[in-house]
């Protein structure tokens, strides 16, 4: 993929973090981690040195990108539009036809998404936070066709709306990622507030799941696992989670999610089908005002551990495997977005096992919302502020 070079904005050196990010004390001490490695992964030696080149700026808090087959990339704002960025580097105007978003705080234009199918059918797909009469709102996924002209989005039909909805602004999810059988996770959150927060254990909602549906109705993707006992909604896929907002599949086709933990507890998690990812019932972390969640468990049987989670926080947003040729040093490695982390975190794994971790851009570029890795191997950035950015990641 290639913008203009001639376009570049700013451009920078990005050297690692401090190799001591690990020796910032937990929000919590006492909470020790369920196995070894769970948490603080040893620091990875740093090989090369990255150049970040802003390409684009201007963007009102983008929240999700999806990069076309010719090389171009869409865009979400939050506040509740859709960009496309040519190949040659311009920011186009707001995409027309999509419906309206409830852009409060942490609500909004979320992720976007193409099927595979997009060079001949140009399907979309995004996430937003839809507004209802009676002022509440929830999760929503919707799909059109762009128009060849990529000024507009044509018969555009809403396919799911997460249930039930709430009167709250926080904690909507929400990542789109196709699986190998062409069926749409959907990630949501559990929308924040202490009231709501036991929802996510509750099988009978939407909030705090994974979701996994056919893209095309919206209904219950085939295959999902079935639970004895209640009267379960059918596209849940797991269950017990806070706010899931980064999500990718690994080389074998496996799902693998970041979910936000509280003050503290920020988990990387392979969600398997059924199965219990315990919030808020257990937790690493407190509650912002320090105090614990609940009853201050990390550990219940029938719950899932994290295969690897952060105190401090990072904040982990966007997530890709590195497949490209331009850091080889990198390949099979987890990239993650950093928001309050303000770095591009990278995860070096063996096995489903986190063997080491190590950190770029660190406070050099604001809170990264979300990455994609371009054809060319570079690694696309989003910057989530009132002037956000895209961002190319090249070697130096």
């Amino acid at each position: 993929m290639k913008l203009a070079t001639g376009l570049a904005l700013a451009a920078l050196i990005a050297t690692p973090a401090l190799a001591d990010f690990n020796d910032a004390p937990p929000n919590v001490p006492s909470q020790k981690p369920a196995f070894e490695g769970q948490t603080r992964a040893p620091v990875l030696p740093a090989a090369f040195e990255l150049t970040a080149t802003k390409r684009v700026d201007g963007l009102s808090h983008p929240w999700g990108m999806a990069i076309l087959p010719d090389g171009a990339v869409l865009v979400t704002e939050r506040p509740g539009q859709l960009r496309l960025i040519g190949t040659d580097g311009t920011l186009g105007a707001p995409i027309t036809g999509l419906p309206p978003v409830d852009a409060r705080e942490q609500g909004g234009l979320l992720d976007v998404a193409i099927g595979p199918n997009f060079a001949s059918d140009r399907q979309i797909w995004w996430s937003f936070a839809e507004p209802q009469a009676d002022g509440t709102n929830n999760t929503a996924v919707a799909t059109g066709t762009l128009s060849a002209d990529n000024s507009a989005v044509e018969n555009v039909r809403t396919i799911f709306s997460q249930q039930p909805s709430w009167d709250l602004t926080k904690h909507f999810g929400s990542r789109l990622v196709f699986d190998r059988d062409g069926m749409l996770f959907v990630t949501t959150g559990e929308r924040s507030e202490v009231e709501a927060r036991p929802l996510a254990q509750d099988l009978t909602t939407h909030l705090g799941k994974l979701l996994r549906i056919d893209p095309q109705t919206g209904a219950a993707a085939p295959g999902n696992p079935t639970f004895t006992g209640v009267e379960a909604k059918p596209e849940i896929w797991s269950y017990g989670h806070r706010s899931l907002q980064g999500a990718t599949l690994d080389a074998q086709g496996r799902l693998w999610t970041v979910e936000h933990g509280p003050q503290g507890g920020d988990e990387l998690n392979r969600p398997e089908a059924g199965k219990n990812y315990g919030w808020p019932t257990i937790t690493y972390g407190e509650e912002y005002a320090g105090t614990p969640i609940g009853e201050g468990l990390t550990q219940q049987d029938g719950m899932e551990q994290p295969l690897y989670y952060w105190d401090p926080v990072i904040a982990p947003s966007g997530m890709s495997f590195y497949d490209g040729a331009m850091f080889p040093e990198m390949k099979g490695d987890l990239l993650i977005g950093g928001l309050r982390g303000q770095a591009l975190v990278q995860l070096r794994l063996d096995g489903d096992k986190v063997v080491g971790e190590q950190r770029y851009l660190q406070d050099e570029i604001g809170r990264i919302r979300d990455l994609e890795v371009a054809p060319d191997g570079s690694i696309y950035l989003l910057t989530d502020e009132d002037n956000g950015g895209l961002y190319q990641v090249t070697r130096k």
